[in-house]
């Protein structure tokens, strides 16, 4: 029997000693800090500036890392009836041709306890507003903020909507996305999200039809996430709801008006298709299964800053400060994994009835909280965000001696470092799938203190 993943028990903290923290957005990464925030002992509220909490999308993969995080937030049995569990990642030519492929049952034992498995993104996101209900999290709707305001003893921060409201917390999470604008406020100057130059075209189409063509059956019968790689372009596609549904991603070359503000549009069907002629037979007769779609543009952030404000107040997480490429399929891991960290940072603040969150102790503490946070953090998802700009140019590479070299490399045994297919990469799979945030917390806070005692000695 597989070994299980340690599930945290929400802790008690002294009332003095429980942080009043504001979650701004109720995405992926918010809705995973407010989790692991509340299961720390601290009190937890969501603003959201959407109507309800809903996710726009399809599809989303869910890697060992990500496995790790959720069932370490009890999420496990929750979770399982949403889930598919792909046998296999095929890796194709753009005309049909196979290159290499990844058994997941094989690789999960590199990582044990954990697992590869689909979602559709709307039903990941009720387990996880239903979880951090269950833990007492407090969410509000209709609240865009605008701007965060820090207490001049830098103790608190106000968060400000745009019609006036406001909340006061001890902590604030900025987590409004690749998009929002409050990482600009931190750092009071612009800092737009970096176009990548592809955008992606994502369906999600019934399995009625598919399930009665004997070349499209296998896709629904046989549960496995496929990739096929093109010149500038490539697909990705897996089966979601046990089958019900089929979820594509098309990633082509950003052909949005530079001077549109909207990163998703509506996409023409006919012009996605030209896209893709000439490209597999199974390619075309899923597209034509197709009635609607929309199109996204891609960006990135690096996060070459603070992300915490020098109070120790207010913090910028997920996609706001790291978002990357989705050519790893971690970028909801990499959210899920700030959340754990940070839970697991604040989790180690001072705790008793002596202690009081204002005093001067317990704000250093809660900066040195923070700093940890982002010494495990940064590095991490910068790793992330430059080996997605690579899975890019591999991807998309055309028919040539280089394109050669990529399948020659998929199919050697083993394969070398920077391989295309990265789950299985020698140099990054080890660090990106078998990560686990409490180890890599205890490692960082350790350093921070040994570095802390030699200041001290030398005063």
């Amino acid at each position: 029997m597989a070994p299980r993943i340690h599930i945290k028990q929400q802790e008690t903290r002294h009332l003095s000693c429980q942080l009043e923290i504001l979650v701004i957005g109720a995405g992926l990464a918010g809705l995973g800090s407010a989790i692991s925030c509340a299961l720390s002992g601290h009190k937890v509220h969501i603003l959201e500036a959407a109507s309800e909490i809903k996710e726009v999308g399809a599809g989303i993969q869910v890697l060992p890392n990500s496995s790790r995080v959720l069932q370490h937030w009890g999420l496990e049995e929750a979770l399982t009836p949403h889930m598919t569990l792909p046998r296999v990642c095929n890796f194709i030519g753009w005309k049909g041709n196979p290159i290499s492929f990844l058994d997941f049952h094989q690789s999960e034992q590199n990582y044990p306890g954990t697992w590869y498995r689909d979602f559709h993104r709307a039903d990941l996101q009720k387990c996880l507003v239903n979880r951090a209900l269950e833990l007492g999290v407090k969410m509000t709707c209709n609240s865009k903020i605008v701007n965060v305001r820090v207490s001049p003893d830098g103790a608190t921060a106000t968060a400000i909507a745009v019609d006036g409201r406001q909340w006061e917390g001890d902590l604030v999470l900025g987590a409004d996305g690749v998009f929002g604008k409050l990482t600009e406020e931190l750092l009071g100057r612009s800092d737009p999200p970096v176009k990548t130059g592809d955008l992606a075209y994502r369906l999600l189409l019934s399995t009625d039809e598919m399930r009665k063509d004997p070349e499209l059956a296998p896709f629904v019968n046989d549960p496995q996430v496929n990739y096929w790689l093109g010149p500038d372009a490539h697909a990705v596609n897996y089966v979601l709801r046990g089958g019900d549904l089929f979820n594509m991603v098309l990633l082509v070359p950003d052909d949005i008006p530079e001077e549109s503000l909207a990163s998703t549009i509506e996409g023409n069907v006919e012009e996605m298709c030209a896209l893709f002629t000439g490209w597999d037979p199974r390619i075309q007769k899923l597209l034509k299964l197709c009635q609607s779609v929309q199109k996204w543009r891609l960006c990135i952030r690096f996060g070459d800053f603070n992300w915490a404000h020098p109070s120790g107040a207010w913090v910028m997480i997920g996609d706001a400060v790291h978002a990357t490429l989705p050519y790893l399929a971690s970028g909801a891991g990499m959210a899920f994994e700030d959340g754990a960290v940070l839970g697991e940072c604040l989790s180690r603040l001072p705790n008793g009835p002596q202690i009081t969150k204002s005093s001067p102790e317990s704000l250093n503490a809660k900066r040195h909280a923070l700093s940890v946070f982002q010494e495990c953090r940064k590095q991490r998802t910068k790793m992330v965000v430059e080996r997605g700009n690579l899975q890019q140019y591999l991807y998309h590479l055309h028919d040539g001696p280089e394109q050669q070299e990529r399948d020659r490399k998929m199919q050697m045994v083993p394969t070398p470092e920077g391989e295309a297919l990265a789950w299985r990469d020698p140099g990054l799979a080890p660090k990106l799938l078998g990560y686990d945030h409490i180890s890599d917390v205890d490692r960082c806070w350790r350093l921070s203190q040994a570095a802390g005692d030699m200041i001290e000695s030398r005063l």
